[in-house]
């Protein structure tokens, strides 16, 4: 189990009996202000502990829904506009304003880790802002998976997440183009 240090504070009660808890053994610092209680963490964990608001986007989220077999970089991760900036080399960032970054966020577990990403639903609206950006190979291997799973996904919130944008019937014609 991941604890912040402000948790650890809680639990052991000083900084001096942390310290002593990783000493012996039964407590591990993972990186600055997460410590574990196993010895083994997976980073995706704890990237998640660390920034508890941020949601799994981009890459990441593609790979983790299993619309592509490409492991991604770096973790990309979304958070609100108002939100302080990452300092993490693992990290690449992407600030939302407040009306787009809330609709979409489910929890999903990940090899044994709970997760905090963007629905495929949200994603596939997400796939097409940003055709222009994404390699035309990566692109197609995520719609052809896309098209596998037409009778899973929910189109009225595609249509939901779509309306969100300024250019959401742009999104959506280009939806039913290319996945249906």
């Amino acid at each position: 189990m991941l604890l912040t240090y402000q948790e650890c504070i809680g639990k052991f009660g000083t900084d001096y009996r942390i310290k002593k808890e990783i000493a012996s053994g039964s407590l591990f610092m993972k990186e600055k202000g997460v410590y574990s209680t196993l010895r083994n963490s997976s980073e995706i964990e704890i990237i998640m502990r660390k920034y508890p608001k941020a949601v799994y986007t981009g890459r990441s989220a593609f790979y983790y829904h299993s619309l592509t077999d490409e492991i991604p970089d770096h973790y990309y991760l979304a958070t609100r506009r108002t939100d302080t900036r990452i300092k993490d080399p693992r990290v690449i960032q992407s600030f939302l304003k407040e009306d787009i970054f809330e609709p979409g966020i489910i929890e999903m577990k990940y090899n044994n880790s709970s997760i905090r990403l963007y629905d495929k639903e949200r994603m596939l609206i997400e796939l097409v802002r940003f055709k222009k950006k994404i390699p035309m190979d990566y692109y197609k291997e995520i719609i052809q998976n896309y098209r596998k799973l037409t009778f899973e996904l929910d189109f009225g919130l595609v249509e939901d997440y779509a309306a969100l944008f300024r250019n959401g019937a742009k999104l959506l014609e280009t939806i039913h183009m290319e996945v249906l």
